[in-house]
């Protein structure tokens, strides 16, 4: 692994589209979308000059289809998967790489104090493999992309949510 470098930021305001406030906008446009797009514009130049690196950006499966009431952080998660192409398409050339992870709902304390550990239960009974991820099942896709074992991948975002939205 050389130079890698992950965005994991996320605000997760959800609320249905019509009572959205601005200022739950504005607080996650600032962490989704302008803090990995800072942080890159800094670090990348760096990764540029030695001619190598790797950016992962965290994404989520809800760019993927419509949840109720995550418009703003999926609308957020999906410009961060633009810009994860555009920067591959930028600074690929130069031997730097990025690329995203979509996943599913994880099994943390940030999930179950959200969604409850019913909720949590019945979502994972829409997914394929029936449960929800381990962070450490997150953990090992980030690392991989990270790693020079994805030297091939570039541009792309990777579904690590059981199946839930290939099927």
């Amino acid at each position: 692994m050389d130079n890698p470098f992950f965005n994991n930021a996320a605000i997760f305001p959800g609320a249905p589209a019509v009572s959205q406030d601005v200022e739950s906008l504005d607080t996650a446009l600032a962490a989704n979308v302008w803090a990995p797009y800072l942080l890159t514009a800094a670090l990348a130049p760096g990764m540029i000059a030695k001619g190598s690196g790797s950016i992962v950006n965290v994404s989520t499966m809800a760019t993927r289809i419509g949840m109720a009431g995550l418009s703003v952080y999926s609308a957020t998660k999906a410009a961060l998967e633009s810009l994860t192409r555009t920067w591959a398409a930028e600074f690929s050339p130069a031997g730097v790489r990025v690329n995203a992870v979509a996943p599913g709902l994880t099994r943390t304390e940030m999930v179950l104090a959200t969604v409850g550990e019913a909720g949590a239960e019945q979502f994972a009974k829409t997914t394929v493999l029936g449960r929800l991820a381990a962070p450490r099942e997150i953990a090992e896709v980030i690392l991989f992309l990270a790693s020079d074992r994805a030297s091939y991948l570039t541009g792309a975002t990777i579904a690590a949510d059981a199946g839930r939205t290939a099927v």
